[in-house]
């Protein structure tokens, strides 16, 4: 097969020339050749050549054709290279053959051919070239039928595939994660290997397991990758706080709905309105804590009183645990995590203009996100209870815009700020700063007063004499 009508990028023309030049076999693989044969749209900007030879000097020789626009980044201990030009990556490597120890993921490398290169690949559809040598540009090398896999959806790995495994416990979070974002079924003998060596993903690295998990989650159906995950108890090594959901309970006559499955649900449904990799998140681990805080009541059934507080609690450790940023990212999930109940609440009973601006105040910038993460929260089955709950749900959307435009409180800072009570007072920094502040910022959330100076003035002074402090009138 040869498919040099899909080479129309001039960088291929280029590296033809540079390594007829140098006398070097090249070959661009893996991503690019994979998407190209899938004729998917957005084909990887990461393009990866492979030469018979040293990648660093074919690269060398590559940056001197393009110019001086050009960012090149030489990894000598690995024998790498990588250029940015224009908006797309190059990586350059020399041909190698691999081997691995038990206990890590990091290979005794030596030179190869292109044959020990395509060998060293963790699934057919990555181990595919085409060569961009004159004599036969355009070719593609294909010794694992590769193409037959794409054809028919499969993963599958090129030689056996617990050697692939056990060699680099990455691939078997690779390989679900492929399954998810193409679609396809992994095949039976690597499924199989992927059960039998699931522990072996302990030697690696929580953030590049984490980083498959992200890719996972960011996936058109998040919910395949993640049963994957659970069926082959990868999960069960790295992430355990949510397989813990997995599991339905009876007693008497009391069931609860198995809370594993419903998170799953749940992210599928925020993955179809955003991308926003954190929102998602959020949406994993909205029931985090339902495990420690099930109870059941008798003539009651059973609860899970306060699971929205303890998991937001929860949430900063996960996510240091499994090496997710520390920073304002975890306490944007956290306090979804926290409030992913308030407005289901808001919705079932009669909507106080009181609780809509505490809402406001809690959610800030954060609330119309909050909302959708309590839309997808809706997994009922029950049409008529769907219908009940996303009419609510405007009800409550509309009472949020309303309050909103009346009293600015989403963001809200006191229209009288702690230096100026002190300087209006003549106080010092201390208790009665504090309960002017408190009482100032309830009188507003409870609507007693309108959100404006003039009006935090005058029950500030009201509040001063109720409380025996002298106002400098």
């Amino acid at each position: 097969m040869n498919l040099s009508e899909f080479l129309t990028n001039p960088i291929f023309k280029t590296i033809s020339i540079v390594a007829d030049s140098t006398n070097l076999e090249c070959y661009v693989v893996g991503g690019f050749v994979r998407d190209v044969l899938l004729n998917r749209k957005q084909i990887n900007t990461d393009i990866d050549f492979v030469c018979v030879g040293s990648g660093i000097n074919l690269a060398k020789e590559v940056v001197k054709k393009l110019g001086n626009n050009t960012e090149v980044k030489y990894f000598k201990n690995f024998g790498t290279a990588m250029i940015k030009y224009r908006s797309e990556c190059y990586e350059f490597v020399g041909a190698r053959k691999e081997s691995y120890r038990s206990n890590s993921r990091k290979p005794i490398v030596e030179d190869g051919s292109l044959q020990d290169d395509q060998n060293r690949r963790d699934f057919t559809i990555n181990a595919m070239a085409i060569s961009l040598n004159a004599s036969c540009y355009g070719n593609l090398i294909d010794p694992f039928n590769g193409t037959k896999d794409l054809k028919f959806k499969t993963i599958k790995t090129p030689l056996n595939p617990d050697t692939t495994f056990s060699d680099d416990p990455l691939r078997m979070m690779r390989a679900i994660r492929f399954a998810t974002q193409l679609n396809f079924i992994i095949e039976e003998n690597s499924y199989n290997s992927i059960c039998k060596n699931a522990k072996r993903i302990s030697i690696i690295s929580k953030e590049r397991i984490t980083e498959e998990l992200n890719k996972i989650l960011l996936s058109e159906k998040p919910s395949t990758g993640l049963k994957l995950l659970f069926n082959t108890k990868l999960l069960h090594e790295f992430f355990p706080e949510i397989v813990e959901l997995q599991g339905v309970e009876k007693r008497e006559d009391f069931t609860h709905k198995d809370n594993f499955y419903h998170t799953l649900e749940v992210v599928d449904n925020i993955r179809k309105n955003t991308n926003n990799l954190w929102l998602i998140w959020a949406a994993l681990l909205h029931d985090i804590a339902k495990p420690q805080t099930k109870r059941f009541e008798k003539d009651h059934g059973w609860t899970f009183h306060s699971h929205e507080f303890l998991g937001g609690k929860m949430v900063p450790r996960i996510f240091r645990k499994l090496k997710l940023p520390l920073n304002e990212k975890m306490k944007y999930v956290k306090k979804l995590v926290t409030l992913h109940l308030r407005p289901i609440v808001l919705a079932q009973d009669i909507v106080s203009d009181s609780a809509i601006r505490r809402l406001l105040f809690d959610a800030g910038d954060d609330i119309d996100d909050l909302m959708t993460l309590c839309e997808a929260d809706i997994t009922s089955k029950n049409p008529l209870k769907v219908a009940k709950y996303i009419n609510n749900f405007k009800l409550v959307r509309k009472k949020l815009k309303e309050v909103e435009e009346k009293d600015h409180i989403r963001n809200w800072q006191p229209p009288i700020k702690g230096q100026e009570i002190m300087e209006i007072f003549n106080i010092e920094a201390g208790k009665q700063v504090g309960i002017l502040k408190n009482s100032l910022k309830e009188a507003i959330l409870e609507g007693e007063i309108e959100n404006n100076r003039e009006s935090a003035l005058e029950f500030m002074k009201n509040k001063a004499t109720e409380i025996n402090l002298n106002t400098n009138d």
